[in-house]
């Protein structure tokens, strides 16, 4: 394949936190080398990458410097500013590709692509003002969630409306930013799938983890998850779906609410996932390779689990736990190199061999 780089291409991936750490030692495995473009000063992934542009996204000289000096361009989080991919594009591929970035980087945006593919998602309504967010709850009811359209992450950009007099002060609380609101859906359990596909077309996807969050933060992903043989295959073939729609290149995390009536879309994320990182002890090939695999233009890994595995999200002052865990049998140690311990920040993960 053309397209396909060589042991010793560059690799230039845009963010410079945990996720970006571990694509780079990945792609080292591979003999590939990594390039990172980060505002930040001393990220993660500086630690272990071949080389650093340190540098904002408004920065076009340094932008196009970088680009110049990889062979192609991948990404580890979703909010990169428009007319920074405006320079990068014309310059070297960007996998995955910019559709997918517009659509996750936008709530509203992603939920009408998945309506309009089909899959069942929690109700929304498009929030401009107070009287659009009354008129919505009338229709939806509460409970609901009122997030922010774009920026959100780690249960930040949102809050809960347990009834209709809260609304105002909700909106308030978002400082005027464009938002959604979105039903609550009544679900016993939410799991994830990392799915990936490749340059040819191939998909592939590792088995569904069961997520658990903790104050809008994942806690741990379990591997196998509670489904039924028919609720496999159905989150398998929707994550098929949805990369399919979007020619997509690369990795994909697809969360999803485990209902009564059937499997609920919650998000999107076009890129390695955090519910992802018990492949590393569970699989021969984790979602970080088969990340680089596909952007490379390499074929993808067999994703086959070869363990039960729990992993473990490290935040803050878990780290005083690191001596005891260390000296569990069967478990894996994540670090991130961070300096600082910080409530809510995630320091690194475990994953655990889980024995039947």
């Amino acid at each position: 394949m053309a397209d396909r780089l060589s042991p010793g291409a560059t690799i230039g991936i845009l963010g410079g936190g945990q996720l970006g750490r571990m694509l780079s030692v990945a792609a080292s495995r591979l003999g590939l080398r990594c390039h990172i473009f980060e505002p930040g000063a001393a990220p993660p992934a500086e630690q272990v990458a071949e080389a650093v542009t340190t540098a904002g996204y408004d920065d076009e000289a340094a932008l196009k410097s970088f680009a110049q000096s990889v062979d192609v361009i991948t990404y580890e989080f979703e909010n990169i500013p428009t007319a920074a991919l405006d320079i990068l594009q014309d310059l070297r591929p960007i996998r995955p590709g910019r559709e997918a970035l517009r659509v996750s980087q936008d709530r509203l945006t992603e939920k009408e692509f998945l309506r309009d593919l089909g899959l069942a998602t929690a109700a929304f309504a498009d929030i401009t003002d107070a009287a659009s967010l009354r008129a919505a709850l009338a229709v939806i009811g509460t409970p609901a969630i009122l997030k922010t359209r774009r920026f959100g992450y780690d249960g930040k950009g949102q809050v809960r409306i347990e009834d209709i007099s809260q609304a105002e002060q909700a909106l308030a609380s978002l400082n005027g930013a464009p938002a959604i609101l979105e039903g609550f859906v009544p679900f016993t359990h939410e799991v994830s799938v990392i799915a990936a596909r490749g340059l040819d077309g191939a998909v592939a996807c590792f088995d569904p983890g069961e997520n658990v969050h903790r104050d809008g933060i994942l806690r741990t992903t379990t591997v196998p998850a509670q489904l039924t043989a028919g609720q496999r295959t159905d989150a398998i073939l929707l994550a098929g779906r949805i990369l399919n729609a979007l020619d997509y290149v690369g990795v994909m995390g697809v969360e999803l609410f485990v209902t009564p009536k059937g499997l609920v879309v919650n998000e999107i994320a076009p890129r390695v996932h955090n519910s992802g990182h018990w492949t590393q002890n569970g699989c021969a090939i984790d979602q970080f390779e088969q990340h680089i695999r596909a952007i490379a233009g390499w074929p993808l890994g067999d994703g086959t689990r070869h363990a039960d595995v729990q992993m473990e999200n490290l935040i803050g002052d878990d780290m005083d736990r690191l001596a005891d865990i260390a000296s569990e049998p069967e478990t894996a140690i994540h670090l991130y190199g961070k300096a600082d311990v910080k409530p809510g920040r995630k320091m690194g993960h475990v994953n655990r061999i889980v024995k039947g």
